[in-house]
């Protein structure tokens, strides 16, 4: 049994906003893989995050998810910097479901909308987070390790647990 991060409802509500998210993982010898997730949800009881990815993408990074179930995951808001880290040891690969399948529209808008911010074209942001038809499949993981990595003098330091 790992220990679990319980996440109170302000981060809950960060992590699902959508906003950046980039998936990482390493194999026995160190070796990484990242890839950028399409969307995240957290479980109702606030114990499990899952996050979405486009198969062929998340390809080098699956069988090193299989091999240990190491998972770093990184939600970054575009515009505020604002960085949180999870981290677990539990993850598993699950098919997406409908509610995934149906949240990838309006990930794509607010990603658009976030990095307009920046003058990316509309077009591009949209591209940058699209996933094939069938492509889509979900990571579950139980947070053992919270961090925030928001620029400045608090980047790196623990987040305190929280009972939800």
């Amino acid at each position: 049994m790992h220990d679990v991060v319980p996440l109170d409802e302000a981060l809950t509500a960060f992590l699902a906003s959508r906003i950046s998210v980039q998936v990482a993982t390493c194999d026995e010898q160190g070796f990484t893989s990242l890839v950028r997730a399409l969307g995240a949800r957290v479980a109702a009881d606030r114990r499990q995050v899952t996050v979405l990815l486009a198969r062929s993408q998340a390809a080098p990074l699956l069988p090193m998810l299989r091999a240990n179930g190491k998972i770093a995951v990184v939600f970054s808001h575009p515009v505020s910097h604002r960085t949180v880290q999870l981290k677990g040891r539990d993850a598993a690969i699950e098919a997406a479901t409908p509610a995934d399948e149906a949240e990838l529209g309006p990930y794509a808008a607010a990603m658009a909308g976030h990095l307009a911010t920046y003058d990316v074209p509309e077009a591009f942001a949209r591209a940058l987070v699209s996933c094939p038809p069938g492509e889509l499949m979900a990571v579950s993981f139980t947070p053992c390790e919270a961090y925030g990595q928001t620029p400045g003098p608090g980047a790196g330091e623990r987040l305190e647990r929280r009972t939800p």
